[in-house]
């Protein structure tokens, strides 16, 4: 059977499917591998959720994009070569040959193969450029990344709590048959002294079987939810394993959720963006140095095959990209807008959220504090019925009316308390600010 601790009234208690109930310590508790809070709870699921693996990947695709980025500083070699056929060469238009000199003549198929290495000097800040880029780009990645987590933060507190709800009102039918089965044998009693109906014991063990059915349904109920939690923290939630319930979190109104920063970090990419057109339109520089072997050479006065070099600066200035540069502006501009536009729906829809939740924790607080007082009417009721049952002047039927009212205000106040706990980690899901203290990225 799955043991869970619950609190009542600031009691700790130990519960278990059967009728197994003990005081466990907070000291006790905290030496106990075998347990799972909510915080641990958001740390597995998190850690075993098939989209976390993309974490690694966008880091890594961060370091590769600045590694090639900085490669750009590093000299670019290039083989070329070149065979070519013209109509025309140059001719000197001298007729009569000048004494001890050799005029040449130039063949029409010319021939080159040559090497060169250019080394950047300056690029108008480009590769700066590309570098932010790629530092930009992965914090957006891992705010998006981060947003997909808070649905699942939401999922794992649906099970979590769910399955705390149902280990409560197991434990309360549990109480509820014990004051059934007080009945029965008190009906017994008195029908063995000739003072009450045979009738009056199966009614109230009647009432106990549909008491264990219910029984049985919760605890299918509890089974699916921690099948389905298991599932998400990739861990056996078994005999041994204690769900501990968590105390109220501190609420804060601030909304620091991930979907902010992704907002600024895109908004900072399209600035970046408006900062490379204007970096394409600034000149160009770089040293060059060029070794080869070809017909004709560098020598004009030679027609034949040699080897030669040459180095120095190039200068490289395209006015193209002022064509379109103020329509890529203006695009960039309408993006922002867009995202700026977005970001005030999100807080708004996040707000609007924020109102509601806030008036369930309101909500269900008053209702605790009505529930306290009910049980105790209820519970004073309880124990005069059963009294008067026992002196055979009430019914059977009528005393477990008295017990089912008793039962359905505990019920109503297990059931407001999950409520209340779950609405209050809903309400730090929706603002960003979920605990997951010694998170598995620290």
């Amino acid at each position: 059977m799955l043991h869970l601790t619950v609190w009542l009234r600031g009691t700790k208690f130990l519960a278990c499917g059967a009728i197994c109930i003990g005081v466990v310590t907070q000291r006790g508790l905290a030496q106990r591998p075998d347990t799972l809070g909510i915080e641990r709870a958001y740390q597995l699921a998190q850690k075993n959720y098939p989209l976390i693996h993309q974490r690694a990947l966008i880091a890594k695709t961060k370091e590769y994009t600045l590694s090639n980025a900085a490669k750009g500083y590093l000299p670019v070699f290039s083989v070329n070569g070149q065979a070519t056929y013209q109509s025309a060469v140059t001719s000197f238009p001298f007729k009569i040959p000048l004494p001890g000199v050799t005029l040449p003549t130039y063949s029409k198929d010319q021939y080159r193969i040559y090497a060169e290495a250019d080394q950047v000097i300056y690029d108008g800040g480009i590769i700066k450029n590309q570098q932010k880029m790629a530092e930009t780009s992965q914090v957006v990645q891992q705010e998006n990344l981060e947003v997909e987590l808070y649905a699942l933060y939401d999922r794992v507190n649906q099970l979590f709590f769910g399955a705390l709800l149902l280990e409560e009102q197991i434990r309360q039918n549990e109480l509820l048959q014990k004051d059934i089965q007080n009945g029965v044998d008190k009906a017994r009693a008195l029908v063995a002294n000739g003072t009450a109906f045979r009738s009056s014991v199966d009614e109230l063990s009647a009432q106990l079987l549909q008491a264990d059915q219910a029984r049985e349904e919760l605890l299918a109920n509890k089974t699916a939810y921690l099948d389905m939690l298991s599932v998400f923290v990739q861990q056996p939630l078994g005999d041994s394993m204690i769900l501990v319930k968590p105390l109220a979190p501190a609420v804060s109104d601030t909304v620091t959720r991930p979907e902010l920063l992704y907002y600024d970090y895109q908004k900072r990419i399209y600035d970046l963006q408006s900062d490379l057109l204007h970096a394409q339109l600034r000149p160009k520089l770089s040293f060059f140095i060029q070794g080869g072997y070809g017909r004709p050479g560098l020598d004009v006065l030679s027609n034949g095959f040699e080897t030669y070099y040459l180095g120095g600066l190039k200068l490289n200035w395209n006015f193209g990209g002022l064509y379109t540069l103020r329509n890529q502006e203006h695009l960039l501009d309408l993006n922002k807008q867009s995202l700026d536009i977005s970001k005030e729906t999100f807080l708004f829809n996040t707000r609007l959220v924020q109102r509601q939740q806030s008036a369930e924790v309101v909500k269900y607080r008053k209702l605790l504090q009505k529930d306290d007082a009910i049980i105790g009417l209820r519970e004073s009721v309880k124990k005069a019925a059963a009294a008067q049952l026992e002196n055979g002047v009430l019914s059977a039927h009528d005393y477990v009316t008295e017990v089912n009212a008793e039962d359905a205000a505990r019920q109503n106040s297990i059931l407001h308390e999950m409520q209340l706990l779950q609405a209050q980690f809903n309400y730090q899901n929706t603002t960003g600010n979920i605990s997951t203290t010694h998170s598995i990225n620290q």
